[in-house]
């Protein structure tokens, strides 16, 4: 079988390459400022120990740490930026490598500042932001601060803990490496009769095959690494749990989950809602699952069968201009300001659009405060292709949005925000192509396609969220995670998930064992909650038109000048109850029996 000849980066046209010129259109300039940086850092010692004698000198202090991060950040981005246009090319490795250095370095050099600034009492930190306008800027990030005093140890504390970093972090290095280095899952047949390469990049591809032989061979042998050393990734995910416990005590948190929800001050009930509202509507994906088992036509529906899609299409070819002009259409909701200022986007070459050799794989949006939002896709001219389009573009929207409105300081966003604003634009585009398909068929295969997205989003993450509070209470509760209690578990979750559809296998309970998720523990439910408040707002902005899109620009605009939570009342939706999880259920239940009334 042969494949298609990759092209070289300069074979591409311009047209097609992000303008990351803009940054800089000089690189003789990075190391100067790499060097200005350190020097800055170095002479950021001079505010230890009076951090806090005055309102000036800690507006000053502020001013100078958001400085030299800025400046520090755009050099990185476009370090990086340059090694993903060709990971080959070792000049970039270089600027990459030697960026990640002057980080670890500032970050030494300004350890003490946290501490330091919680080492003054609350009352003498408000009353300078009452006396010095210049603070005001920052009461929003001085009060959070304060809110996790209770958690912040002393300087001594902090540093032997920062010094220990590495080591604790070491569990999910050690299963990096095992995952991504060292397992193998040897060759398998394709449809074509070929041999190929197992991967994990693949690995969903051969899911979705429509040969259900391959579907099984990808499947087994995906797990059979897995199940050979789970002894092995026990241990490490055992580990890793004990130091997540280990790492909340330390702080003085109630548990490992309070203090992961900290940050972004998530209450506990938020994550409770999201499992409890879930699980109340797994009989439509129980329902979901029978459909699935008779249009695939088999006696037993194993977990092989669930991602291969339901209705087959010829393929279709959308052009990188076309899904351009569909991504227009489907946002038409969101404005014509929105609008207008996404052509300029386009136009001024946010977007680096195809693959070439070397290229970093898969799709993201990335840039610093001081650069255009940039958007790197590998653009195939499949419809898949253009929901990656508009997502991403919903992600550097927000960024260009939040960095016109708000200071560096609050020019970024939490995970729990990013996936709303990427996820409304897939939404309106979703709901866009059903409401104007004519053809049944396509109908069909769409509502398909937006179920799977319910299901792999929704319900799929709020299962390893459960998995993770499962763990982590065990071990709160000092129970030993065995390999065995582990897989026992999970094939519970699984069996309830699913339903009585499914058949159950003795596969499928060794897949927390290769999820790379749970060594960064509690926040895949973001992707969960932040698809539940997505819908909502798509939902709101469709039906009520100028108010909730105009409140939907009010919150792109604020990035991280308030917690989560609050932000998102702006565009109307309040994640603390459970009622945009239920109305995204709601939503699931109606497709689920659209496309049971069409097969």
């Amino acid at each position: 079988m042969s494949e298609k000849a990759q092209k070289t980066r300069d074979q591409i046209d311009s047209k097609y390459k992000w303008n990351i010129e803009a940054m800089f259109s000089d690189e003789s300039q990075i190391e100067p400022i790499l060097q200005e940086v350190l020097e800055e850092a170095g002479s950021y010692s001079d505010f230890a120990g009076r951090l806090t004698e005055s309102a000036a000198t800690l507006l000053s202090a502020l001013r100078q740490r958001d400085a030299i991060w800025q400046k520090l950040e755009k050099v990185y981005v476009y370090a990086r930026m340059r090694r993903d246009e060709d990971n080959r090319k070792t000049e970039y490795q270089a600027m990459t490598d030697r960026c990640q250095t002057v980080i670890a370095q500032v970050s030494a050099a300004m350890s003490f500042f946290t501490p330091e600034l919680l080492s003054a009492s609350e009352e003498t930190l408000l009353s300078y932001i009452r006396q010095e306008p210049g603070l005001a800027q920052y009461e929003f990030f001085i009060r959070d601060l304060l809110r996790e005093k209770a958690h912040v140890l002393s300087k001594e504390e902090e540093n032997i803990l920062a010094q220990m970093g590495e080591i604790t972090g070491a569990t999910n290095d050690i299963f990096t490496m095992l995952n991504n280095a060292d397992i193998k899952f040897g060759k398998i047949t394709d449809e074509d009769g070929d041999e190929v390469e197992l991967t994990h990049g693949n690995y969903i591809t051969f899911m979705e095959s429509h040969s259900r032989q391959v579907r099984k061979d990808a499947y087994e042998q995906m797990y059979a690494p897995f199940k050979s050393m789970i002894n092995t990734i026990g241990a490490t995910y055992n580990y890793n749990t004990k130091t997540d416990v280990i790492s909340a005590r330390i702080r003085k948190y109630d548990s490992a989950r309070q203090a992961a929800l900290s940050g972004d001050n998530i209450p506990g009930e938020v994550y409770d809602n999201l499992i409890k509202v879930v699980n109340d509507n797994l009989p439509a994906v129980h329902r979901y699952m029978e459909i699935r088992k008779r249009l695939l036509g088999v006696d037993q529906l194993h977990m092989y069968d669930i991602y291969v899609p339901l209705i087959e299409l010829p393929k279709q070819v959308i052009p990188y201009e076309e899904g351009l002009e569909i991504m227009r259409k489907g946002l038409a909701p969101l404005g014509e300001e929105y609008l207008a200022r996404m052509n300029r986007g386009i136009e001024e070459g946010w977007i680096d659009v195809y693959e070439n050799q070397g290229k970093t794989s898969g799709a993201y949006s990335f840039g610093s405060y001081d650069s255009y939002p940039y958007i790197l896709l590998n653009y195939t001219d499949t419809l898949k292709d253009v929901f990656t389009i508009v997502h991403e573009m919903g992600h550097s929207m927000h960024s260009s949005y939040t960095r016109e409105a708000q200071p560096y300081i609050y020019g970024s966003h939490s995970i729990f925000t990013a996936e709303v604003a990427s996820t409304v634009n897939e939404s309106l585009l979703m709901r866009y192509l059903l409401k104007k398909e004519k053809d049944p068929q396509m109908q069909k295969y769409l509502l398909n396609l937006y179920i799977e997205e319910f299901r792999t989003t929704l319900f799929r993450q709020t299962m390893f969220a459960e998995f993770e509070d499962i763990t982590h209470k065990a071990i709160e509760n000092d129970q030993v995670l065995t390999p065995q209690w582990m897989c026992e578990e999970y094939q519970k979750l699984n069996d309830k998930y699913f339903g009585p559809a499914v058949e159950k296998d003795d596969t499928i309970r060794y897949e927390w064992a290769r999820i790379p998720h749970f060594y960064n523990a509690f926040y895949v439910y973001k992707y969960a909650t932040g698809y539940s408040a997505a819908t909502a707002i798509s939902g709101k902005i469709l039906e009520e038109g100028a108010p909730a899109r105009d409140a939907y620009i009010e919150f792109l605009k604020t990035g991280e000048s308030d917690h989560p939570i609050e932000l998102l009342k702006l565009a109307g939706v309040d994640m603390s109850s459970p009622q945009p999880i239920q109305q995204a259920m709601e939503t699931f239940t109606a497709l689920v029996d659209q496309f049971e009334a069409l097969v």
